[in-house]
């Protein structure tokens, strides 16, 4: 059993399917994705920091005196269709996805008895969208399902009196936080809780220790789930389960602890924007890229998508997790379930990022140009005459190559136009039997 202690519960082996499964899918939801405007932060920037542009989109668009409530019932969910979500979740090849369960804003996604009359089911849908989604990945996908959950809200008067309070008094997280939390872990049993927001307070306040205890000794899922490390301030990068050390965490070299690379394909936000642009989405080449760097590195990636207030995934986001799908169709046995390899990117030709798969007794080099020369160089691999075999994934025939010197090889790759390529964007060379 595990004491309530850091000691304790950072010793507990993080659960094996998390590491194998690589990638993942993020869903901010809530009711910012009314406004749409900005970002998710849209309440804090409008009504605290008063950010201009937030501002004067609420003085040219909405009657004066007019307030954040104001947009609950405006969240209608009215097109949200939850098998359409999971099978778009399915199609992206991703291995689990985590919904924002509440955000910031303290408005919950299922009908909670601890946020009376600001959840989905009080007020907006009238549903409880986290059991929807929840049933619907289950039936119909093998992804393990995720929970977001924010500590702190920011205009909370109970968070803001125990502030105030430089918290030592702890009424929001013993009224409202924690019986969130444990409530959702009863009833949904997800197999991660994606904590977030610690409001500049110690873990102590929120007793992370205590709740993190019971979920890994005693919770329906303490055998499977997986924690990260957002439990209070200072507990990022150092405790809990995986590392995500700040958004878009990208360290682009091994690190000696299970990381998350969490990052958004919309690069300005991570809620539904209505004023984005087409180049402010991440194309498909730079996912792969950030897909491969981080598996490379022996990080998990996270990629985040924002629905509109009406429970559309947008098209273009759906592209995006199509065509990720479509590439690892082709490249999966390169990313799922492999290990980090001695090397992480190759010495000689750049963006050629390695993985291996021990079982099969395989390194794979995944390139992200294909060389104009048709010759592609590596200077990592040991290559052995007569044994080392090449092989690029989804192309049947083996490769020719030569070995230079002790270390390195050069691989000649087949002359294919672009429609006998396997798959564009990236492309993994299996190699077997090198030192």
């Amino acid at each position: 059993r595990y004491d309530p202690t850091w000691g304790s519960l950072d010793a507990r082996p993080l659960p094996a399917w998390f590491d194998e499964a690589k990638f993942g899918v993020f869903i901010h939801w809530g009711v910012f994705s009314v406004p749409s405007f900005g970002s998710e932060w849209f309440w804090w920037y409008w009504q605290k920091e008063k950010r201009e542009p937030y501002v004067k989109f609420m003085e040219t668009n909405y009657p004066p005196g007019f307030s954040y409530e104001g947009f609950g019932p405006l969240f209608t969910a009215e097109f949200f269709d939850a098998d359409q979500w999971a099978d778009i979740l399915k199609a992206s090849g991703a291995k689990y996805v985590v919904l924002t369960s509440k955000h910031h804003e303290g408005f919950t996604l299922w009908g909670s008895k601890y946020s009376w009359n600001w959840n989905a089911v009080d007020v907006g849908p009238k549903r409880d969208l986290v059991a929807e989604l929840a049933t619907s990945v289950r039936n119909r996908t093998d992804l393990h399902f995720g929970l977001y959950h924010s500590l702190f809200e920011w205009f909370n008067p109970l968070f803001l009196e125990d502030a105030t309070n430089a918290f030592k008094t702890r009424k929001f997280p013993t009224s409202k936080s924690l019986p969130e939390l444990y409530e959702i872990v009863t009833k949904y049993q997800p197999e991660i809780i994606w904590s977030d927001g610690d409001g500049n307070a110690p873990d102590t306040y929120w007793n992370s220790t205590g709740f993190l205890a019971w979920l890994y000794n005693d919770s329906p899922v303490r055998d499977t789930v997986v924690t990260n490390d957002r439990w209070g301030a200072g507990s990022i990068c150092a405790h809990g389960g995986f590392y995500t050390c700040s958004d878009r965490y990208n360290p682009g070299r091994l690190l000696p602890h299970k990381w998350e690379n969490c990052m958004t394909i919309d690069r300005g936000s991570w809620g539904y924007r209505r004023d984005a642009r087409l180049r402010d989405y991440l194309a498909i080449e730079d996912l792969v890229k950030q897909l491969v760097e981080t598996v490379s590195c022996g990080g998990n990636l996270l990629m985040n998508i924002g629905p509109t207030h009406d429970g559309r995934i947008a098209v273009v986001f759906e592209e995006r997790l199509r065509q990720v799908g479509a590439w690892l169709k082709v490249n999966g046995e390169a990313i799922y379930g492999t290990k980090p390899w001695r090397a992480q990117n190759d010495t000689v030709t750049p963006a050629v990022w390695y993985t291996s798969s021990p079982k099969e007794g395989r390194v794979n080099a995944i390139f992200l140009n294909w060389p104009v020369s048709g010759i592609l160089e590596l200077g990592e691999p040991q290559a052995k005459l007569g044994e080392t075999q090449v092989k690029l994934s989804g192309y049947k025939d083996l490769l020719k190559w030569v070995a230079l010197g002790e270390k390195g090889m050069v691989i000649a790759l087949p002359q294919l136009t672009p429609q006998q390529l396997p798959c564009q964007w990236g492309w993994t060379l299996q190699l077997t039997d090198v030192n």
